[in-house]
């Protein structure tokens, strides 16, 4: 756990649809601190997850309302922060990875040319220069011949290659914390590996803060420094994640338990019983 002063503090976030006289609530008080660290936020889908990522940078739907006590990055109040300031604060000091390149990445722009467009954002760079940035960008997370990759299409590329493709574009502008919401998901095995281990390396060599957002409590136990754990868009749990097994909850033990093992083999895997008052506590 970092003893760094916080990069970001969120207290009492509230997110809910609906109109004002019968709101929909889908996250309900959220507080925590974020310091040079990797924070996973888990829970089954539909926990909240991903609103408390996405409201952080204003991405949200309009018919959202969002609600906090406070909610600053790096001495900036978020609340108040106009649209011009947001839009200079997204892709520069705050990035997001979404879960799928395929539905991130233009399909009719190529590799090269859309981490370019990252690349020249507030800086005014030759093509050539460019180019040369958008290769060292591929290349610093471990893609080869990025010169023959910048040219392709994001069709053509693999599902591991496309979310390397957009954490280089995350990349470009430095930012000091990055939201990655589900980043591997989507990815085997061998390919999950690399891209966590690239993700680990830029926390190290970069000092960035990373949110990750997830659902697979075996990878954040291994990979990340603490653990928010949210039901029913509440933080029912925050812990090490390196405790999770000792977790206290009787949510995060019932997410832990319905862990398969190959170790212990289990004829029926037990199945989460939920209680009404952990949405209202």
């Amino acid at each position: 756990m970092t003893t760094a002063p916080a990069l970001l503090q969120v207290r009492g976030l509230q997110v809910a649809y609906g109109t004002p006289d019968a709101p929909a609530p889908v996250v309900r008080g959220v507080s925590f601190d974020l310091g040079r660290e990797k924070v996973a936020v888990v829970g089954e889908s539909g926990s909240g997850k991903t609103t408390v990522g996405r409201a952080l940078l204003r991405l949200l739907p309009r018919q959202a309302r969002v609600t906090a006590e406070q909610l600053q990055f790096d001495g900036l109040d978020l609340r108040t922060a106009s649209e011009r300031d947001m839009a200079a604060l997204r892709g520069r000091r705050l990035s997001m990875i979404m879960q799928d390149p395929k539905y991130s990445l233009n399909p009719v722009m190529s590799i090269g040319r859309q981490i370019g467009e990252a690349v020249q954002r507030g800086h005014r760079l030759s093509r050539a220069e460019c180019a040369e940035r958008v290769e060292a960008l591929l290349q610093r997370v471990r893609i080869h011949e990025p010169g023959r990759v910048a040219a392709l299409y994001p069709h053509e590329v693999s599902g591991g290659m496309g979310q390397r493709v957009m954490i280089a574009m995350m990349l470009a502008q430095r930012p000091q914390l990055l939201i990655a919401d589900e980043p591997t998901s989507a990815l085997d095995v061998a390919v999950r590996e690399e891209v966590l281990g690239l993700l680990d390396e830029l926390v190290a060599e970069e000092g960035l803060a990373l949110l990750f957002i997830s659902h697979d409590l075996n990878l954040v136990r291994r990979f990340c420094d603490r653990v928010l754990v949210m039901y029913a868009g509440r933080v029912v749990e925050t812990l090490a994640a390196a405790d999770l097994a000792q977790a206290r909850h009787p949510y995060t033990q019932g997410l832990m338990a319905a862990l398969p093992s190959l170790r212990h083999r289990r004829a029926v895997l037990p199945v989460l019983q939920r209680d009404a008052a952990w949405s209202a506590a």
